[in-house]
């Protein structure tokens, strides 16, 4: 089954994260000051100056690339959630392909379309993931929390409609360490013009993002 062009309502995908910079180390000491001969002769010595490193300026990073995005979906998972997709997916070109990496799996199967995408995100630390994750959060409102998903889940599912066709859609949005896990799953029917179930739509893309995040964890890298 060959790939099919995604129908204009399913078009707008994830914007990706903005290049993110990688801090160093900075260590610095100083030498000890020389005891001059006066001091030496009344037996008096001249104070050490102190020396000390700087901090670091960020903990090291759990995770210092994205994992391959097209092998962190079980093929048992993309078979369930897009009947007649090839397994292997697609991965989309990525301007950073170690900060940011998507796979995207679809197919018509008689009339029900599926559409599936993951994709990882590596932010510099925890804290700025954590902020990514909270904005993300905020622009896809109306979800719920999603306990047991990495460090943080949500799930959020939608309903639209043009020219009387259905189109429901699923993001779920995860944080683990300092990245970032994105799943979107939609589908329709063009036969009955209906769209699938809300928990169908959620729980598919709950169970591709719990792949995506045990890949990630496990170190899964290309």
């Amino acid at each position: 089954m060959r790939d099919l062009p995604l129908p204009l309502a399913l078009t707008a995908r994830l914007s990706p994260v903005a290049v993110l910079a990688t801090a160093g180390w900075a260590l610095a000491s100083g030498p000890l000051a020389p005891t001059s001969a006066a001091e030496h002769r009344t037996g008096q010595q001249a104070p050490a100056q102190s020396s000390a490193s700087a901090p670091s300026s960020t903990a090291a990073k759990k995770y210092a690339a994205a994992p391959a995005p097209c092998t962190s979906v079980t093929v048992n998972t993309v078979g369930a959630l897009v009947p007649g997709a090839k397994t292997t997916g697609k991965e989309i070109p990525s301007t950073d392909a170690k900060l940011r990496r998507t796979c995207s799996w679809n197919a018509l199967k008689g009339f029900d379309y599926r559409w599936l995408d993951v994709t990882f995100e590596i932010a510099d630390s925890d804290a700025a993931a954590q902020k990514q994750y909270q904005a993300r959060t905020t622009e896809k409102s109306g979800g719920g929390a999603v306990p047991g998903l990495g460090d943080s889940g949500y799930s959020v599912v939608n309903l639209t409609t043009e020219d009387k066709q259905q189109t429901r859609e699923g993001v779920v949005i995860a944080r683990a360490g300092n990245a970032l896990v994105l799943v979107t799953y939609n589908g329709s029917n063009f036969e009955t013009k209906k769209a699938p179930t809300t928990d169908v739509i959620n729980k598919g893309a709950i169970k591709a993002a719990k792949d995506a995040v045990a890949a990630l964890r496990s170190g899964t890298q290309s």
